[in-house]
């Protein structure tokens, strides 16, 4: 069957985007947004015309609005969150994504998507230790894929509990008791009110230094209720980096029947790698994880993965049935079956060729770079009088603070940070934690290396003396 011409304009606007996003990604940028709010506004929202322009005008003008409004998230200089670099490998098979244009929703509409979701799923179960028959929903990012662990948890503890939640849903259903830190992060409490969770439901318990919560509260808390439990215990805090004392969460939660889900978005990534994985000794016995692709395997967005070890439980909790739905009894997986999506991109061919290029020496390399980088930084940091790190640094975050109480209020990290940024080298940014305010410097981006920390140090010396200088001076 012949296929009809290729239109010269098409190939024309392809190949000169392909041009530009090769431009885009070998040059130097600035970091930080040059445009206010109301320029990059005036760029995009203009009246829609009633007639349609050439495609190469358009992609101009989408440049020309986007690029003073684009943050430098792929540049190894890129510390502010834990966002990744998107390696090329990845941007390159996203694509053939959309070139291809797949609907990954069934088997049968796209046997290649499916399949190469299959390859993913095995491929991440041996690379993250997971046991081997869990199941695996490709999704689009950690929120979500926090959302698919605790959906199937929730229909298993109440299951457990004599309630048909297929049946009536949450009506009439026991108490459903959650334990978690009263510093997870946010997209586990989000995913808890999206399920139909409530305060009612919550149990935050306290947090120590790191964020983390203590199993003895967690016994002691378990041990008061006698309905379904649902635990979320933390494998890579998003501040401080630390991990909760896994292997004990897994004993507690097995001993009160509860289901346990693990909060590993970016800090799972670290049993990859032979000399961090003893940070998450026992993620391998909870029952569900939720972790990102974009960080620390650097795909494209949007990318996430949902791990069940209770397969049942997972189709169950993400069960989409219709006429039109085709499957036959030779078909291979449908992705559809392990996410809430049914139409959806084929994200496993970015992820497919990610972990290809990367292998498991690949991803371990990189994550032991990372983890060194950051130890490194924070090292530098203890030096400089006036500043201190407020975490341990064993994984990739470094959390930097003011060394003396009576500068906290001087806003000294704010000027720091708009010091740093200025320079368009580096990218952070500050947070409130604990009731400080802190600079957050995560260490994820591809590239970076000895040579980034080593500028980022410098920056940061030349900067901080300026910043503590002029805050001595005397008010005109």
């Amino acid at each position: 069957m012949s296929r009809p011409p290729f239109d010269r304009a098409s190939d024309e606007v392809l190949a000169r985007t392909a041009r530009y996003c090769q431009s885009y990604r070998a040059g130097q940028r600035p970091l930080d947004p040059t445009a206010s709010p109301r320029e990059i506004r005036d760029r995009f929202c203009t009246p829609l015309g009633a007639q349609g322009q050439p495609a190469s005008e358009v992609i101009d003008a989408l440049i020309a609005a986007a690029e003073p409004g684009l943050v430098g998230s792929t540049d190894p200089g890129f510390f502010a969150w834990v966002i990744g670099g998107s390696d090329l490998v990845g941007v390159a098979a996203d694509w053939l994504c959309s070139t291809w244009g797949q609907n990954a929703a069934i088997y049968q509409s796209s046997p290649a998507a499916a399949i190469a979701e299959e390859a993913v799923s095995a491929w991440l179960l041996e690379l993250l230790e997971l046991p081997r028959d869990s199941s695996v929903g490709l999704v689009s990012g950690a929120t979500m894929a926090t959302f698919v662990g605790l959906a199937a948890a929730r229909g298993e503890v109440l299951a457990r509990h004599g309630h048909d939640y297929d049946a009536l849903g949450l009506q009439g259903a026991p108490l459903v008791r959650i334990y978690l830190s009263d510093d997870a992060h946010v997209a586990n409490y989000s995913a808890l009110r999206q399920l139909g969770f409530g305060e009612a439901n919550l149990h935050r318990l306290p947090s120590d230094a790191a964020g983390l919560m203590h199993p003895r509260d967690l016994a002691e808390a378990m041990e008061a209720h006698s309905g379904p439990k649902i635990v979320i215990a933390q494998a890579g805090h998003i501040n401080s980096g630390g991990f909760e004392a896994l292997a004990e969460i897994a004993e507690l939660a097995r001993a009160q029947d509860a289901w346990m889900h693990v909060d590993g978005a970016f800090g799972l990534w670290a049993r990859a790698s032979i000399t961090r994985r003893h940070l998450a000794a026992g993620a391998e016995l909870a029952d569900s994880w939720s972790i990102d692709g974009h960080k620390w395997l650097q795909l494209p967005y949007s990318s996430g993965f949902a791990i069940v070890r209770h397969p049942d439980a997972h189709r169950r909790a993400m069960r989409m049935e219709a006429g039109y739905l085709n499957a036959a009894e030779e078909d291979g997986r449908s992705p559809s079956a392990y996410v809430p999506e049914l139409s959806r991109r084929a994200q496993g061919f970015a992820a497919w060729a990610v972990l290809r290029h990367l292998g498991r020496n690949g991803v371990a390399e990189m994550v032991e770079r990372h983890c060194q980088a950051a130890r490194t930084l924070a090292q530098g940091i203890e030096r400089l009088d006036g500043l201190c790190v407020l975490n341990r640094v064993e994984l990739n975050q470094v959390i930097v603070g003011c060394a003396h109480p009576e500068d906290e209020g001087r806003q000294l990290l704010p000027a720091l940070c708009a010091r740093l940024n200025a320079g368009q080298r580096n990218f952070v940014r500050t947070a409130q934690w604990k009731g400080r305010t802190v600079l957050r410097v995560s260490v994820i981006s591809k590239g970076t290396g000895p040579e980034q920390i080593e500028a980022l140090l410098a920056a940061i010396s030349d900067a901080w003396q300026d910043v503590a200088r002029q805050a001595e001076e005397p008010a005109p």
